[in-house]
């Protein structure tokens, strides 16, 4: 097959690769997922300001996000069931973005545990928390961050309850995924992926099987974790987070000024804009929409960091125009795992990057750092 050029090019593959469920479960939305379409369309409505005959030569993209170096304004976000796109997917991504020079942030409903990407890796990475009802155990998972030396905590914010996602229910979708009629036909399907799957003994959720109370197999996990997001999060418990974790703090999935202003008052180090790429509130604002606001309500008291709808070098740059100091991609690196393992996470970094590039240049800007809201022609939101 020739090599892929676009992120839409990654996805086609991995569509072909990956079961229906999983491929599914990284590119879906809530409800009618209006929103979810809303992150990727609404980067339309920015345009760019073409400049010529400026010196385009020796350009960097070389940027911090909390301090880190990154040799991009771009991080891999935290997605839950990584290692269902391909085996050992959390491992392969994180060695691909180390390689690469960019954060790589794992999730708490990852396939392999924090241990496990820690033992491949020889940089530190970051760590993304759900709040449990169990307490006890939440405290254990920042513990296990820190002996693991992750750089960053990413607290989410955004999943007191799971938004209605109508295809995972559809679907009936699990890790592993269940021996029904149903799903056998779909694994029969995917061949390539089932010869891959058992290669590896990561089938289930690593930060949680064997470390939560009564959660000793993946028998007990799924009414664990029905029953286990706490609907009582609030601002007090991210005081107390704060406290336990003692490192580098970035709040994920403020989408409205007003929270914007009390994440900043948290003491964190960094906010995410974040919709949760449309998987939770069906009907909200689109992230690139928020972005310039939650910049001007508290951009010079925190980071701002952005996540939602990017596909392209071109979103990238038009986010760090509008004002977010970094940015993150979950679903571009997904459809590269899913179609190539980790040469597709590289590449689909890759065609970030060469997008980036060019387009920075065509702006007549040579170092991201100096990008800002004059290479932008347009924003109609």
């Amino acid at each position: 097959m020739s090599k892929p050029l676009t992120i839409a090019d990654l996805k086609t593959r991995a569509r072909r690769r990956v079961p229906k469920m999983f491929f599914d479960y990284a590119d879906s939305g809530a409800w009618t997922e209006g929103t979810y379409r809303a992150n990727e369309e609404d980067f339309a409505k920015v345009k760019l300001r073409q400049r010529v005959l400026v010196d385009m030569t020796n350009r960097s993209l070389a940027t911090t996000m909390v301090g880190q170096e990154a040799s991009m304004p771009v991080a891999l976000a935290p997605t839950g069931l990584c290692g269902m796109q391909h085996p050992d997917g959390e491992m392969l991504a994180a060695k691909a973005a180390e390689e690469f020079g960019v954060p790589f942030t794992l999730s708490t409903m990852s396939i392999c545990s924090i241990e496990d990407v820690a033992s491949v890796t020889s940089k530190p990475f970051w760590f993304q928390l759900y709040v449990m009802k169990d307490r006890e155990f939440v405290a254990n998972l920042i513990d296990r961050a820190k002996a693991a030396k992750c750089s960053a905590l990413v607290l989410t914010l955004d999943l007191q309850i799971l938004g209605q996602r109508h295809k995972d229910l559809r679907n009936g979708l699990s890790a592993p995924p269940k021996w029904t009629i149903h799903h056998g036909l779909q694994l029969a399907t995917k061949p390539f992926w089932c010869m891959d799957m058992l290669r590896t003994k990561r089938r289930g959720f690593g930060n949680i099987v064997g470390h939560a109370k009564n959660v000793s197999d993946l028998s007990s996990l799924s009414s664990w974790t029905a029953e286990q997001f706490d609907p009582q999060l609030s601002w007090k418990d991210v005081a107390w987070i704060k406290e336990r974790w003692g490192g580098k703090l970035i709040l994920k999935g403020i989408l409205d000024e007003e929270d914007a202003r009390s994440a900043a008052e948290t003491g964190a180090d960094a906010i995410i804009v974040s919709n949760h790429g449309g998987r939770q509130l069906d009907g909200a604002m689109s992230s690139i929409s928020m972005l310039s606001k939650i910049v001007d309500a508290v951009g010079d008291r925190i980071e701002v960091h952005f996540d939602g709808g990017i596909r392209s070098g071109q979103d990238v740059l038009k986010a760090v125009a509008l004002g977010a100091r970094g940015t993150y991609i979950g679903r571009p690196y997904l459809y590269g795992l899913g179609a190539m393992g980790k040469p597709g996470v590289t590449a689909a970094l890759e065609i970030i990057r060469r997008e980036l590039d060019i387009t920075m240049a065509l702006c007549g800007k040579r170092d991201i750092q100096a990008v800002d809201s004059s290479v932008l022609a347009d924003v109609r939101f």
